[in-house]
C-alpha cells in the first residue's frame, strides 16, 4: 500500500481565494509604473531639464535685440569712418609724394646749378678757357617744333670778356641718306651760319628749330671759335636722345 501512494504521489490542498491573484497583479503593475516614473525623472535630471507650465512666460529678448540692433548701427558708422579715413590717407599720401617729387627735381636743379658755377668759378686743371656747358631739347609728342638751349661758359680767368662764333648742326637720316643741316635753316630766331657770343662767365643760346618732315635727327654737333687775346676752339657733338628732356 505503502508503494502504491508513492506512485500516485501527493497532493496538497491550498484554500481557493477568489480575487487574490488580480490582486498581486494590481500590486506588480503599480511598483512597475513607480519605479518608471523614477528613472524618467532621474535622466530628465541629468540631462539638465526643467518643467515648465505652458502658462509660464518665457524670458524678455526685446532689452538684448535692441542693445544688438545699437551695436550693429554703432559698427556700421565705425567701418564708414575708417573707409574714409583711408581714403584721406591715400589722397594725403598722394600729394606727399608729388610734393617730394617736385622737391627731388629742384634739389637735382640746383645741384646741377651749383656744379655749373662751381665749374666755372673753380675749374679743374684739365678746363680752361671756352667751354661748351650743355644743350638742352624739349619736344611735345607729335610736334616737329624743338626747343633748344645751348650754354657757353668761360672757365678759370673770367676777369675779362671772351667774344667769337659758334656753328650748330643737326645730323640725321632723311629717306635712307645722312643729312647734315644748319641750326640757320631750322630757326627763325638764328640768322646766321655763325651765332655771335660776347660775355664774361656764361652765356645761353636759345630758340625754336623745326624739323623737317620724314627727317630724323641723331646727333647735334657744336663748333665755338673764340677771338682776340683768348682765342680758342672748342667742339662738342650731343646725341640728340640723350640731350632730349623726358
Amino acid at each position: 500500500m505503502a508503494s502504491d501512494r508513492k506512485k500516485q504521489g501527493e497532493y496538497i490542498v491550498v484554500r481557493y481565494q477568489p480575487g487574490q491573484r488580480y490582486k498581486r497583479w494590481l500590486i506588480l503593475l503599480v511598483v512597475s509604473l513607480i519605479f518608471a516614473g523614477v528613472g524618467y525623472l532621474a535622466g530628465m535630471a541629468q540631462g539638465g531639464f526643467r518643467f515648465t507650465t505652458e502658462a509660464e512666460p518665457g524670458p524678455d529678448l526685446s532689452g538684448e535685440l535692441s542693445a544688438m540692433r545699437t551695436q550693429q548701427t554703432d559698427l556700421q558708422q565705425q567701418m564708414i569712418n575708417l573707409e574714409r579715413g583711408r581714403k584721406i590717407d591715400q589722397q594725403a599720401l598722394s600729394q606727399a609724394r608729388h610734393t617730394i617729387s617736385r622737391l627731388e627735381d629742384r634739389l637735382s636743379s640746383v645741384k646741377a646749378d651749383l656744379t655749373f658755377y662751381k665749374n666755372i668759378m673753380a675749374p679743374s686743371e684739365s678746363d680752361n678757357g671756352l667751354t661748351i656747358q650743355r644743350l638742352e631739347l624739349e619736344q611735345r609728342p607729335g610736334d616737329r617744333a624743338v626747343r633748344f638751349k645751348l650754354v657757353l661758359t668761360q672757365v678759370g680767368d673770367n676777369r675779362s670778356y671772351i667774344a667769337g662764333n659758334v656753328a650748330v648742326n643737326v645730323i640725321g637720316e632723311q629717306d635712307g641718306k645722312r643729312q647734315v643741316v644748319a641750326l640757320r635753316d631750322l630757326s627763325k630766331d638764328i640768322e646766321d651760319l655763325g651765332i655771335r657770343f660776347r660775355y664774361r662767365y656764361f652765356q645761353d643760346i636759345e630758340g625754336v628749330m623745326t624739323l623737317p618732315d620724314g627727317f630724323e635727327p641723331l646727333e647735334v654737333q657744336v663748333v665755338a671759335k673764340a677771338e682776340g687775346r683768348k682765342a680758342t676752339q672748342s667742339e662738342r657733338t650731343f646725341e640728340w636722345q640723350s640731350v632730349m628732356e623726358k
